[in-house]
């Protein structure tokens, strides 16, 4: 039988094009083994997924949205702690909360783990040039109770903390406190003096040079910006770029389940905000946003013209997640979607399957044991996480995992989570005590619908309590 001469045409292009395509990755790879892969290091304080490449078309994030197109955007990442130091603490040592004994802002990561191997410091044990500029680590309180730098001197040959040395104009400018000031953090100023005369202006100018003096050796440098972290400044030109008029409410339905007990944290009451304060709040950490955005793109502008995306892994995430209204918070501290999952976007030089988005549940837990995946390098201690390089290299393929999340709550101890499909389980206490909630998110992505006392909703409670403990032991 004789072949199709189109079919064979076909078929012999189709051959090439493979060759083509696996040759370049072998190149790819050979050039990488060549030279060890550099690491940039981006984290976002207190960024929760209002960006454009997360469907919110309101946000101007242009370089945020680059990078998504450009690498991988997960589209279901979760922390493991909803406030700063447990979560930073977390995901830089590759440990649970609960493993690290830290849950709290007020608990050092090098008083209670004083010899434990970082992930900056893992690469600076392997000859790497290490730097971290801004908010890496979790500023936290010293003995005294004094606020101690960002910085950890055995993870980083190079520390910058802009924080606090920004000049006078910068804190000049329209703004107000929200709530007739009854909760002082929460405040905006839309501020003089452009970028450079805020911290994170001066953090990208400076991780900016560190990039061009260090290019041309192995390097890994994180850089922490602090915005849209409240007080809410931001130079003018970012708030103007949101109307107040335009800017969207939360709006929880009128039939929607009652919060229970310890769903919400006491710390705070947002009953005196007006309507105009919540609109003020809001413009201004989307003027943030937008702000911190800006800076990253500099970042990236450096990294285009040293030509650095073929050798460099860049990752970008906010440490947790926020609320902007929704149950009626202005806040992190909660173990709703909304305060468990966070951005995160990552490229990797060669990885086959850049420019995807996937809808795999992972954990910033994750992200130690992916690094040093792909840069060759080997564990110091027992990681507890994945490495994401099944996602990475198919975004569609099978990615059996759980997504756990915890919080302490005065009254009750500890709230404990878990995301798996479509599904998120919280428990109150070690049996369930301060009560339990299950949530649907094909049907309920904001969580207003507790399931958990309805009957026909038992036999999967019951799986998911026990899947729960699978990643919480103390709870056995």
């Amino acid at each position: 039988m004789k072949k199709d001469p189109d079919m064979k045409k076909w078929m012999e292009r189709r051959y090439i094009v493979a060759l083509i395509s696996y040759l370049g990755v072998m190149i790819c790879q050979v050039s990488v083994e060549a030279k060890p892969l550099n690491v940039l290091f981006i984290v976002i304080d207190d960024l929760r997924p209002e960006v454009g490449c997360y469907g919110n078309d309101s946000m101007v994030t242009p370089n945020i949205d680059r990078l998504a197109a450009k690498g991988m955007k997960f589209n279901h990442a979760y922390c493991q702690y909803p406030v700063c130091n447990p979560s930073r603490s977390s995901f830089l040592t590759g440990k649970r909360p609960d493993e690290l004994g830290i849950v709290s802002n007020r608990v050092s990561l090098r008083k209670e783990w004083p010899n434990i191997i970082t992930l900056p410091q893992l690469f600076r044990k392997n000859g790497y040039f290490t730097a971290g500029l801004g908010k890496l680590f979790h500023q936290g309180l010293d003995d005294n109770g004094s606020q101690t730098l960002f910085r950890d001197a055995a993870s980083f040959d190079f520390s910058y903390k802009a924080l606090g040395n920004s000049p006078k104009i910068g804190k000049k400018g329209e703004g107000r406190k929200a709530g007739e000031g009854s909760i002082p953090w929460c405040k905006w100023l839309a501020a003089e003096g452009g970028d450079e005369a805020q911290p994170d202006g001066m953090l990208a100018a400076e991780a900016v040079r560190v990039l061009e003096e260090h290019h041309d050796q192995p390097f890994f440098i994180g850089v922490g910006f602090h915005k849209p972290h409240d007080p809410f400044i931001a130079p003018k030109e970012y708030f103007d770029l949101y109307p107040l008029d335009k800017v969207k409410l939360a709006q929880d339905p009128e039939d929607r389940i009652p919060l229970l007990k310890y769903a919400l944290p006491k710390s705070y009451d947002f009953s005196k905000f007006t309507d105009q304060d919540c609109r003020e709040i809001k413009r201004a950490y989307q003027a943030c946003t937008s702000f911190s955005d800006a800076q990253v793109g500099k970042l990236f502008e450096a990294m285009d013209r040293l030509e650095l995306w073929d050798s460099t892994i860049v990752l970008l995430l906010g440490d947790h997640g926020y609320h902007l209204g929704e149950h009626g918070w202005w806040n992190k501290v909660t173990i709703f979607e909304l305060g468990a999952r966070g951005p995160m976007i990552m490229w990797v030089p060669c990885a086959e399957e850049m420019g995807q988005e996937t809808d795999s549940v992972v954990e910033f837990l994750d992200i130690y044991p992916t690094v040093v995946d792909y840069c060759g390098l080997k564990a110091p201690h027992k990681l507890s996480g994945k490495s994401l390089r099944p996602v990475l290299e198919n975004p569609s393929s099978t990615w059996d995992k759980a997504a756990y999340t915890q919080v302490v709550r005065g009254g009750v101890g500890m709230g404990y989570s878990v995301r798996v499909g479509p599904w998120r389980f919280t428990q109150w206490g070690n049996d369930g005590e301060g009560g339990i909630e299950l949530y649907d998110h094909s049907k309920d992505q904001l969580e207003y619908y507790n399931l958990a006392d309805q009957p026909e909703y038992s036999k999967l409670r019951n799986r998911l309590a026990t899947l729960l403990k699978k990643g919480f032991p103390v709870l056995n």
